[in-house]
């Protein structure tokens, strides 16, 4: 039960700290990378991350009793990062998007790690 409160909740504030900034850099980011040209999507994927990082947080409180939510937080890293891969190999995407893609997939992985060990 230790390790799962440790990985969630490090997934969980270090997402947290990652993802809150963003709300107040739409235009540093659309000149770094592209123009952003559906702002709806951009806060809404930023509102959506940010609520499965309070997810994370609340699974490492009580890892036992929340354990079938870990499978779709499993599934909420697997999604970015799987997808980071193949639009990496396609030329898609830059590195540091593969790079932030490749820690999506070691925390699903560390997620369900946890979820098996609470058996």
């Amino acid at each position: 039960m230790r390790f799962a409160r440790i990985v969630f909740r490090i997934a969980g504030v270090s997402g947290v700290l990652a993802l809150l900034p963003q709300y107040f850099m739409e235009q540093q980011i659309g000149r770094v990378s592209s123009p952003i040209t559906h702002p709806e999507l951009f806060y809404g994927f930023v509102g959506v991350a940010l609520a499965w990082q309070a997810a994370f947080l609340v699974i490492a409180l009580d890892p036992v009793r929340f354990r079938p939510l870990m499978i779709p937080a499993v599934l909420e890293k697997a999604t970015f990062g799987i997808a980071a891969v193949v639009l990496f190999f396609q030329s898609r995407v830059s590195g540091m998007v593969l790079g932030f893609g490749a820690v999506d997939l070691l925390l699903g992985s560390l997620f369900l790690f946890a979820w098996l060990r609470l058996r």
